[in-house]
């Protein structure tokens, strides 16, 4: 017999810790609708997330490096699906609710414009005058009012607790300044979101240092000699494997590296939960600090980790200057089209008289995947220059 939604909630019921959100307690959506038959509510979130055009966008979108820049470097895509199998396996771990963390993980990055955080940049410089850009606002635009597929509603409809974990998402590299757009009383959002926001910095460290490795911009034995968190790994690959090809070794180096930093989350949060103790979801929404977190020691040595990506990956010429380059297009293309307004899409024109042209402008180009906005550059401006 096929598992109705009524049997996964009871199911929840009988597995997740006191603190967990249940599906079966949603604040429930903007726009009501039938619940699912056989998903429960998170489920049908993070459905509508993958089935979203801005999903398959992020497929073409930078990380670090330039959607054109080679086959086997990340996009924003797949730093967004290592987050959520992370989520999973953290929520799992803590007994919380994994297909809100999932869920939640999945749709965290769709907010992101073209050419990573410079394109970012960019478009929040054009836009001071008018709002701003920044990607997590962004991401709920798009999950609220951006997206258009269903008849019955704009955006996808998302459960408020889904929404709650986009618009307070933050990690020690993401810190938005974000205005509680969703009425929210608690000062934190819910446990599932604290794990999605821990597995986003999780898989950013990870891919972000492997596919450092495999341009040639970072160097293992750097690493091993001045990164304590590399060297605590390399060590335990060497004790149990010996030597290895230098792609296994890297691969397994880093595989090494996420095991320690998902421990240290799981036994310290475990710790942190069992001295607050609180009683359900919004107690744990209340407490003071986020529960789920690294210990000291392991926060300190990523610290390490993050500033030595700055220095010798995000901001060396080879990551920088296109990075540069690029958000110059943007830059232009963000003025062409405040000129030619009938060039950008017919939903954005829509849009212009509810939200102002620089906001609808704005939107177009932060929907944009790296190789489409070159494209229209090149027909736009590129040949008049």
């Amino acid at each position: 017999m096929a598992q109705t939604r009524e049997e996964l909630e009871r199911l929840e019921e009988q597995t997740l810790a006191p603190y967990a959100q249940r599906s079966g307690e949603t604040r429930g959506r903007r726009y009501p609708e039938p619940p699912p038959e056989w998903r429960t509510h998170y489920q049908r979130d993070r459905d509508r997330v993958i089935h979203s055009r801005a999903f398959r966008r992020l497929e073409y979108k930078t990380q670090v490096f330039l959607n054109d820049a080679g086959d086997h470097f990340r996009t924003r895509l797949t730093p967004t699906l290592e987050a959520a199998a992370i989520a999973r396996n953290l929520a799992r771990a803590l007994r919380l609710n994994e297909d809100l963390a999932e869920a939640i993980a999945l749709a965290h990055d769709l907010g992101h414009p073209p050419f990573g955080h410079t394109g970012e940049a960019a478009l929040n410089r054009l836009m001071a005058g008018h709002g701003g850009f920044e990607h997590n606002r962004q991401s709920l635009r798009i999950v609220d009012e951006l997206e258009q597929k269903y008849p019955g509603f704009p955006g996808l409809n998302l459960s408020w607790e889904v929404r709650e974990g986009l618009a307070k998402h933050q990690t020690v590299h993401d810190r938005p300044e974000l205005e509680d757009a969703l009425g929210f009383e608690a000062p934190l959002p819910s446990l599932e979101a604290q794990v999605a926001d821990v597995a986003d910095e999780i898989a950013y460290y990870s891919h972000d240092l492997d596919d450092g490795l495999e341009a040639g911009l970072l160097d293992e034995r750097r690493l091993e000699q001045e990164i304590s968190v590399w060297r605590r790994a390399a060590e335990q690959v060497r004790a149990r494997y010996g030597a290895l090809s230098k792609d296994r070794r890297r691969f397994f180096i880093v595989r090494c590296l996420i095991d320690e930093l998902v421990r240290d989350v799981v036994v310290h949060s475990e710790e942190r939960i069992c001295r607050a103790a609180p009683a359900n979801a919004d107690e744990a929404r209340r407490q003071p600090e986020p529960l789920v977190l690294y210990s000291s020691q392991q926060a300190e040595r990523n610290a390490q980790l993050r500033s030595y990506l700055y220095e010798n990956l995000y901001y060396h010429p080879r990551v920088h200057g296109p990075n540069r380059k690029a958000a110059r297009m943007l830059e232009a293309l963000f003025e062409y089209y405040l000129r030619r307004p009938e060039e950008i899409g017919e939903g954005a024109r829509a849009r212009a008289g509810q939200v102002g042209l620089p906001r609808a402008v704005c939107d177009y180009l932060a929907g944009m995947t790296d190789r489409y906005a070159v494209f229209e550059y090149n027909r736009l401006i590129g040949g008049k220059e």
